[in-house]
This record gives C-alpha cells, sequence and structure tokens, in this order.
C-alpha cells in the first residue's frame, strides 16, 4: 500500500514521532497504522534503553487535591534538563500523574506504574514520551496526604512542593495558615514535624555527633576548658606556633578568639586531638554538658517544624507551634509531605567545552 502524506500525519498526531519514523513504520507496516503504533513502540522501548542510564535530576513536582478537599497527592518526576521540564507536554504528563496518584493505594512505584492511564499505563506513557522528547525520564515518587482541612504549595515553578494536611475546623483562616506553613516547610525544609518523631537512638546519635564536632573544634570550647589544653600543647605543638601562643598571652590587648588564626593548621589539629584524647574528663564537665545541651536543642529548633521560628513571626521569635495555636487550638497537623526536585540524586558535572570537542571530533570522523 502507497504511504501518503495525510496517513504519515496521522500517525504523527497519534504518537508523537517523527515524520520520518513515522513515515518509515508506515512502509514497514505495508501501511497499517495500527501495526505501524506497535512499531514506533518497540523503537520508542528500544530508544528508551538507550536513554534509562542517562542522569535524570531535573524535572518537575506536582500537586492535586480531592474534589472533598480532604486528600492530597504530590509526584516528582525528573527529566535531564530544566528545558523539558518547562515543555508543556511533560508539565501535562506530571500534573495527569499527580491526579492519578490520588487513586494509589500505596507509594510502590512498581504499582503505580502498573496502574492504567490514557489509555496504556503510567510506565508505558513515560516510555512513549521518553521516545518522544528525547531525553531520559523517571517517574521517581508520590505520596498523599489526608486531614479534615489540608494546603499544597509549589516553590519555584514546580522544583518544591509541599502538602501540609491536618485535623480542625475546615474553614479560609486553618486553610490559609496551613498555606504559610506549607511555605515554611518549603522554605526551611525541616526533616521532622515535632520532637516526638525523633527516636531515642536518633536523638542519643545527635547529641553523640554534636559531642564529636565540639572536641574537634576546640576553640569553640568553654574557654576554662581550652585554657586547660593549651597547657598541655608543649609537647605537640612545634616552636613557631608555641612562640605565637607566648607572644598572644603576653599582649593583654589581644583577643583569644583570633587565635587560630595565627596558628598552623597542625597546631589546630594537633589541640583537637589532645582535646578528643580527654574525652571522658571534658565530658563530665557541667560547662561542657551545657554548650552540648545547648548546641543540640539549637539543632532540634532547626529540624523540627513545630520548633521553628515562623518566618513571618511579628516579634521574631514565634514558633510555628504557636503560630497554629493563636489560629486556632485545636488544629492538629496530620502530615506534612515535601518534595524537591533532584534530592539526593547524584548530579552529573557537565564540561560542555569538552562536549562541544567530543562532538565535533565525532562529526569529523
Amino acid at each position: 500500500m502507497a504511504v501518503t502524506a495525510k496517513m504519515v500525519k496521522e500517525l504523527r498526531d497519534m504518537t508523537g514521532a517523527g515524520m520520518m519514523d513515522c513515515k518509515k513504520a508506515l512502509v514497514e507496516a505495508d501501511g497499517d497504522i495500527d501495526q505501524a503504533v506497535q512499531i514506533l513502540r518497540e523503537k520508542g522501548l528500544s530508544k528508551a534503553a538507550k536513554k534509562a542510564g542517562r542522569i535524570a535530576a531535573m524535572g518537575l513536582v506536582k500537586t492535586s487535591v480531592s474534589e472533598d478537599g480532604k486528600t492530597a497527592a504530590i509526584v516528582e518526576v525528573n527529566s535531564e534538563t530544566d528545558f523539558v521540564a518547562k515543555n508543556d507536554e511533560f508539565i501535562g504528563f506530571v500534573q495527569g500523574l499527580a491526579d492519578l496518584a490520588l487513586e494509589a493505594e500505596s507509594n510502590d512505584m512498581d504499582a503505580f506504574k502498573a496502574m492504567a492511564f490514557n489509555g496504556s499505563t503510567v510506565g508505558e506513557a513515560l516510555t512513549a514520551l521518553i521516545a518522544k522528547i528525547g531525553e531520559n525520564m523517571s517517574v521517581r515518587r508520590i505520596d498523599k496526604a489526608s486531614g479534615e482541612v489540608l494546603s499544597t504549595y509549589i516553590h519555584g515553578g514546580g522544583n518544591i512542593g509541599v502538602i501540609v494536611a491536618a485535623n480542625g475546623a475546615d474553614n479560609d483562616a486553618n486553610k490559609e495558615a496551613l498555606k504559610n506553613v506549607a511555605m515554611q516547610v518549603a522554605a526551611m525544609n525541616p526533616q521532622y514535624v515535632s520532637r516526638d518523631e525523633i527516636s531515642e537512638d536518633e536523638l542519643a546519635n545527635i547529641g553523640k555527633i554534636t559531642l564529636e564536632s565540639a572536641l574537634n573544634d576546640p576553640f569553640s570550647l568553654p574557654k576554662p576548658i581550652l585554657n586547660g589544653l593549651l597547657e598541655k600543647v608543649a609537647d605537640v605543638w612545634d616552636k613557631a606556633d608555641l612562640d605565637i601562643l607566648a607572644e598572644k598571652k603576653a599582649d593583654k590587648s589581644f583577643n583569644f578568639n583570633y587565635l587560630p588564626n595565627f596558628l598552623s593548621d597542625e597546631a589546630k589539629t594537633r589541640l583537637a586531638g589532645l582535646a578528643i584524647a580527654a574525652k571522658m574528663e571534658i565530658s563530665e564537665n557541667k560547662i561542657f554538658k551545657g554548650l552540648v545541651d545547648g548546641r543540640v536543642k539549637k539543632q532540634l529548633k532547626e529540624i523540627c517544624l513545630m520548633d521553628q521560628t515562623y518566618v513571618r513571626a511579628e516579634d521574631g521569635k514565634q514558633t510555628v507551634g504557636e503560630y497554629l495555636k493563636s489560629v486556632d487550638k485545636d488544629l492538629c497537623l496530620t502530615k506534612v509531605v515535601r518534595f524537591e526536585v533532584g534530592e539526593g540524586i547524584e548530579k552529573k558535572e557537565e564540561d560542555f567545552a569538552a562536549e562541544v570537542a567530543a562532538q565535533m571530533e565525532a562529526a569529523a570522523k
């Protein structure tokens, strides 16, 4: 059967594949449109497989809210470039997946990719889009949150997405409060909603890391402890550093906070070694315990949403927890979800000049 321009256009409209690819498929299928579609899908699978090894760390996050406003879903789909993430078809694809995620029974990606979507499955639709656009892509993760009232927030055109769900009155004031908290989550990226979510083991590990960090930075230790360590450096520092120490001690106007600026790196490393060697003794020091406890509390204030300072607090001190209580004392968060595009993905460092040179070299062969 002769392949006509009309047939090529019809196949192209159906699949989004290139004009020449459509023509070749129709020729191979002897003009059978359905068979040509199958041929393009098979070739698309081949193309997608070749692209699968390429790092997809850009992309888009989208959210969707159920009709009753009680459940929200969020999805992250990755692409290789930011350019594709701004493509209207890609944007529509991601939004469609966010809508579908409302129906997902779990966050299992294999199960989600097997769900029906636009006449095929999520996985098949992804493969077809990879073949059409020409970049590797991946549906990375989905999640849902439910509550009596909730709010979603998308930041940076889709770089960060947040869901904040709560139990409480479903009114405009509470919705606005949750929107404000969602913006806080997007900006401050808390690891926990409250301290209650932190296990005893995790809390102990935070304390251990804080203690070790303090010992490895001896010049941040309380002055009595630091002075005690400096009394022991005669056997571990070289003459140049000992002379500097003696000179600065003799200068009554010198601010000892600046002493590290005059010492060698070796001297600072050896001083830290003395602090670590005296770990048991220093750990029992009440002043040091207070320092460690203070630093742990500061960390918890940074990583726990309810303890964070509310970014729009008029007094600069009000916490997120206090802010929510000021809006509605019965408002209680049930779940917070935050997706940031590409977080945790090791991004490839691109050398543009080398890439162009490689392409020119390949073209010359």
